[in-house]
């Protein structure tokens, strides 16, 4: 089955408003730019976000943020984001802050079909115990906490126990892929864009490479093609476009 879209603009035209978005990349490194991007373009406005971080001011989900398109953001950083921090303090914007490693592993138990876990990150905080600010009022106040969550002891030791997540749609961004869908990822990119691939209904991934089914050995596949349902082709200029965030120079 050929997967291949002949871009980025008819890859994403059916994302509707309200729909939540599972999204690839570890900071700036190795997002899906390029369908961030016609995802701008395309209008969808109150978005559920799931991602590791959301983009900085003027790049990845940051343009999305900055237009008023997301509405809550499922993630495990967000640091690098002064408007980001604006809209959360001031309640514009629900804020499910997940450790690291659960939020990778809620992801990926969500694309296999697992429906929860324990894990003993977060036990003893509130993470597990709730009262996590999740949205804010004008005033400051909390409008929205983060519930209580099931705790259990294995072993002497105490878990706190953790849903899968699953999305409407998932946009990822991979080294090489066929028309098929399967995927092979590279380096940072690794990071997050498997995860997310697994758990979108509808997952569309941009590569910098688009090769012929067979072309790829089966024993590099990081995705196969079952999880993904949509494919581009990124141009030599797009593939080539990547940000770093902070550059350090030294003598």
């Amino acid at each position: 089955m050929d997967k291949a879209f002949p871009d980025a603009d008819q890859a994403v035209a059916d994302i509707p408003d309200g729909a939540s978005v599972a999204v690839g990349g570890f900071g700036l490194s190795g997002i899906p730019d390029v369908l961030i991007r016609a995802l701008h373009t395309a209008g969808a406005t109150d978005l559920k976000v799931v991602s590791n971080n959301c983009g900085t001011d003027d790049r990845g989900l940051g343009i999305l943020l900055a237009d008023g398109r997301i509405s809550r953001v499922t993630g495990s950083y967000v640091g690098e984001n002064k408007e980001f921090a604006r809209q959360y303090l001031a309640g514009e914007l629900e804020v499910e802050l997940v450790p690291q490693g659960t939020l990778a592993e809620r992801l990926r138990a969500g694309g296999t079909g697992i429906p929860a876990f324990y894990t003993p990150a977060g036990v003893g905080t509130q993470v597990a115990t709730g009262g996590l600010p999740w949205r804010y009022r004008s005033d400051g106040t909390v409008a929205v906490a983060s519930p209580p969550k099931e705790t259990r002891t294995f072993h002497g030791r105490p878990y706190v126990l953790e849903e899968a997540i699953t999305t409407d749609y998932a946009l990822v961004r991979a080294w090489r892929g066929d028309r098929h869908g399967n995927l092979v990822f590279r380096k940072s990119a690794t990071n997050f864009n498997p995860l997310a691939a697994m758990a979108g209904q509808v997952t569309v991934a941009e590569v910098e490479e688009l090769v012929e089914p067979g072309a790829l050995d089966p024993n590099e596949i990081h995705v196969p093609g079952i999880f993904v349902q949509r494919v581009i082709a990124l141009s030599a200029a797009q593939a080539a476009d990547k940000t770093i965030e902070k550059r350090t120079v030294r003598r």
